[in-house]
């Protein structure tokens, strides 16, 4: 089991305001579930990938609407995650190297929202072309950890891909390459020069990490790093990042200011 040193005290990704672009999509509908409707029997798809988009903060910097279904240059910011997860995206940095309409890195998704959320995000799904879940607060303004918690019970793969829905920027060879380093473990985690972990755009085994988020939440904390505590994680740290991707995938929108910039640059490619 590894320490952590200098982790991250809250569940947001830490890193900076995004700046770059990514792309838009136009698929078709694969089917739509609740969390409440999937048999908890059943075992997770061995080998299989579900990605998780945490959806349900409360966007307090962002003003007065919910940022996961802004508009990012005319597609909602949610669905612009979503699309990078499936390969429906037009192939910009990061990641710029993939071909237009690449191979999806999750076989379906499930998104963690609020109850007062789901028409607007149900919306901005529409005509996605893989399956989605939509796993929804039992408790709200639990924070993010309780958002992943819920994310891995709802999942039907082995594996999830964690990303929150303020990374409009994730580099789908990044997550491809975490879930590499994942094997054989519990949880990959990036971590960069600065020495934060970034924990919402992370790969995790749904059954562990879905444990010990029960665990950490029962004992009243708080800190999205304490699960890692109770499993075996591999640390992919900045060099290791360099070498396939660049650090914009980690970018966030917290703000009008950072949405207004990144929408910006999107317009200018």
């Amino acid at each position: 089991m590894n320490a952590i040193p200098n982790a991250a005290a809250e569940g947001d990704s830490v890193f900076p305001a995004a700046h770059a672009p990514i792309g838009m999509s136009d698929a078709n509908d694969a089917g739509v579930s609740d969390a409440n409707d999937v048999d908890a029997s059943v075992e997770n798809d061995a080998g299989g990938v579900t990605g998780v988009i945490l959806a349900g903060g409360r966007s307090t910097r962002f003003g007065d609407r919910d940022k996961a279904i802004a508009p990012l240059a005319g597609t909602p910011m949610i669905r612009r995650v979503a699309n990078r997860l499936a390969g429906t995206d037009d192939p910009v940095d990061p990641g710029g190297g993939r071909a237009s309409g690449g191979e999806p890195v999750v076989d379906d998704l499930v998104i963690n929202c609020r109850d007062d959320q789901r028409s607007g995000i149900t919306a901005a799904m529409e005509g996605f072309p893989l399956p989605v879940t939509y796993a929804e607060d039992e408790e709200p303004d639990r924070g993010p950890m309780a958002g992943i918690r819920d994310g891995c019970r709802a999942a039907t793969g082995e594996y999830v891909a964690v990303v929150a829905c303020d990374m409009p920027f994730v580099d789908p060879t990044l997550i491809s390459h975490l879930l590499e380093r994942c094997h054989s473990h519990e949880a990959a985690v990036p971590r960069l020069e600065d020495r934060w972990f970034q924990t919402t755009q992370a790969v995790y085994r749904a059954a562990p990490m879905g444990d010990a988020c029960d665990c950490a939440l029962a004992a009243g904390e708080r800190k999205i790093i304490e699960p890692l505590f109770e499993l075996d994680y591999v640390v992919v740290d900045d060099a290791e990042i360099e070498r396939i991707s660049t650090e914009q995938t980690f970018r966030n929108v917290n703000t009008r200011e950072d949405h207004a910039d990144a929408e910006a640059r999107i317009e200018g490619m």
